[in-house]
């Protein structure tokens, strides 16, 4: 009759994560559940910033066939209107739910998070989101204010809590109804942190002693980057302890010191993060529901901690749109548990330091774009067709093939099947390519550069990464009739992953072009 789907999503987490091989972060909890599910460790999301990527790959469609490329239209007016995921298994007698962020708020999922055409009932939203970015943060002389950096007691919050443990707590609940009413799911859960401002319970510092933070490996602008490929970081600019700090507009840089204090934030938030998805899995194991239930466990996009001068999203680089992408897959990615068995015990991050591995793990270049399809296909229901070159009239297509073929497959065998060339644009056996893209207003770092709003739209960067490079080119567009102009290339870049894995020496314009 089906598996259950418990779909983790986490708002801008790059994978800093020990099962991804980071060696300062601490997060058994996820790291436990990788030990149990196929980790792809080259996944990318479409475009860097929240919306767009989240509307991409709920509805299985790239930016250009969304035409999301900043926060406000809906698809379902502006585009076409497309199936979601949740939609399809709603339609496949699933009950569909959301709690916290799942779908950007706002217009672009209709100020409904796309209810009711993707969710039985009304989305969950955490009551104490509201104060997200209000004065919380305790400043050096006591007052409050609305810093980057914000690590709080929790007793002292409005309502006593924050907004990613009242999700887990709502989920927690949904978990138990399903499991009393014996009805078959799809649990989305969208987590905040480790998303800006880096609020959460204080006590997280203590895993991370400031003299053992590093700086980025790579904290200067390359001397080759093209100006229109650098994003100026302006949310975090806002923050009122950055902007205390004066620091010049676009290129900074900021003080080395801060620098540590937001990696810490980061590293510190991402454990909080753990916590949550540790109590979670957890309640999966309490209902009885390990044994039936897919989860996954992914990321909107990355965030820049201070590679190339950067920070924040907003860019076509790997540490902007590379995300943690793991499937567990009772029966398929570890054999099936005699039940009570826990396969979830919590972790506590301040005690344990497991060390787990992935269960197993594909190098495949895989985008967020094949989740649509990848999910169908692992559930057993039909997997979308694959979408014909203009699909703005098909209201149930996916132009991301699943990618379950990856998963028991060895690297090698892949290789040889052919099966997918003739349903498909893209030939399975051939390398395999993610795309991203980025918008900007114009050749060099604006206010607007980071989020343009689509009628400022002037330049689209379009990026291909393999396993051996990633390549961009930014290319006039014309946001009027949505068009891009590859004959008029503004700037390109040129990154061979192997000799340059920080992408820090564009060769772009020492090598002759394919175009």
């Amino acid at each position: 009759d089906g598996m259950n789907v418990l779909f983790i999503v986490v708002d801008d987490l790059r994978p800093v994560l020990g099962c991804y091989g980071d060696k300062l972060v601490k997060s058994p909890n996820i790291d436990q559940l990788a030990s149990q599910s196929m980790v792809f460790s080259n996944a990318y999301a479409q475009q860097a910033v929240c919306a767009p990527s989240r509307v991409s790959f709920l509805t299985g469609r790239r930016p250009d066939t969304t035409r999301l490329y900043d926060f406000y239209s809906y698809w379902r007016v502006h585009a076409g209107n497309y199936s979601t995921m949740p939609q399809y298994f709603k339609e496949n007698g699933y009950v569909t739910l959301s709690v916290g962020k799942v779908f950007h708020p706002g217009i672009s999922s209709n100020y409904s998070d796309d209810y009711p055409y993707s969710w039985s009932i009304p989305p969950f939203h955490p009551s104490t989101e509201k104060y997200e970015n209000d004065k919380t943060c305790r400043g050096k002389d006591g007052k409050l204010y609305a810093n980057l950096v914000c690590p709080v007691d929790v007793t002292e919050m409005p309502s006593g809590t924050l907004p990613d443990i009242q999700s887990t707590e709502e989920a927690i609940r949904l978990l138990n109804v399903m499991k009393t009413n014996k009805q078959k799911f799809f649990l989305a859960v969208g987590y905040h942190k480790p998303h800006i401002p880096l609020r959460y319970p204080q006590e997280f510092l203590k895993l991370y002693p400031l003299e053992n933070i590093t700086f980025a490996p790579d904290p200067w602008v390359p001397e080759k980057l093209p100006s229109v490929a650098y994003n100026p970081w302006m949310d975090i600019r806002q923050r009122d302890d950055v902007e205390a700090l004066n620091v010049s507009f676009p290129y900074g840089p900021l003080p080395d010191d801060f620098q540590r204090q937001i990696r810490q934030s980061y590293y510190a938030a991402v454990s909080y993060l753990d916590v949550q998805v540790g109590l979670l899995l957890n309640a999966l194991d309490d209902v009885g529901l390990s044994n039936s239930t897919i989860v996954v466990f992914t990321a909107d996009h990355g965030w820049s901690l201070g590679e190339h001068g950067e920070w924040a999203k907003y860019s076509n680089f790997d540490v902007a749109t590379r995300v943690p992408l793991m499937f567990y897959v009772p029966g398929m990615t570890t054999s099936p548990v005699s039940q009570g068995r826990r396969i979830f015990p919590y972790l506590d991050p301040f005690s344990h330091t497991l060390g787990l591995v992935p269960q197993g793990q594909s190098k495949k270049v895989v985008e967020l774009v094949s989740l649509f399809s990848t999910l169908a296909e692992l559930a057993g229901l039909q997997v979308p067709p694959v979408c014909p070159e203009t699909s703005f009239h098909v209201a149930l297509c996916t132009e991301g093939a699943s990618i379950v073929r990856y998963f028991n497959a060895s690297e090698e065998k892949v290789e040889e099947e052919k099966d997918g060339c003739d349903d498909t644009y893209r030939c399975f056996n051939e390398e395999p390519v993610a795309f991203s893209q980025y918008p900007r207003p114009a050749d060099t770092p604006q206010w607007n550069s980071d989020k343009p709003k689509l009628k400022d739209i002037r330049i689209m960067g379009y990026s291909m990464r393999t396993i051996d490079y990633r390549y961009t080119v930014w290319v006039q567009f014309n946001p009027n009739n949505f068009s891009a102009n590859f004959e008029d290339v503004h700037a390109g870049e040129l990154y061979i992953v192997e000799t340059d894995p920080n992408q820090d020496y564009n060769i772009y314009n020492n090598t002759s072009h394919g175009y």
